[in-house]
């Protein structure tokens, strides 16, 4: 008898199958029974992700700082070189702010803070 016949009919046979079907309920019931654990990680990482909610919403400032110094830069030369696009320069430069900011005061909401 070959290898795969063999494997075939151990495969198929039936008090096999129950053994292997037992020792899956056995470890899925055994899995689910340490709930407690699993919710203990989450509040843990929750309670870490709150700890950097103020430091990212300083970046954020920080970051909507920067793009509104380097905009304005950026709209005097081009005023200076008298290009037809500043309108478009100066509205892109206040939304990406303007978003930056909205970011900033959003982002304590969704953690719940």
């Amino acid at each position: 008898m070959s290898a795969v016949k063999k494997i075939k009919s151990v495969a198929t046979d039936p008090r096999f199958v129950l053994v292997m079907l037992m020792l899956v309920v056995v470890t899925v019931a055994a899995d689910a029974q340490n709930i407690d654990s699993g919710i203990q990680a989450i509040t843990k990482s929750t309670d870490a992700l709150k700890k950097y909610i103020p430091v990212v919403t300083k970046l954020c400032y920080a970051l909507a700082g920067i793009v509104a110094v380097v905009g304005a830069i950026s709209v005097y030369i081009k005023m200076n070189n008298e290009e037809q696009d500043v309108k478009k320069s100066i509205m892109m430069i206040v939304g990406a702010c303007i978003f930056l900011v909205a970011a900033a005061q959003a982002l304590p909401l969704f953690f719940g803070l």
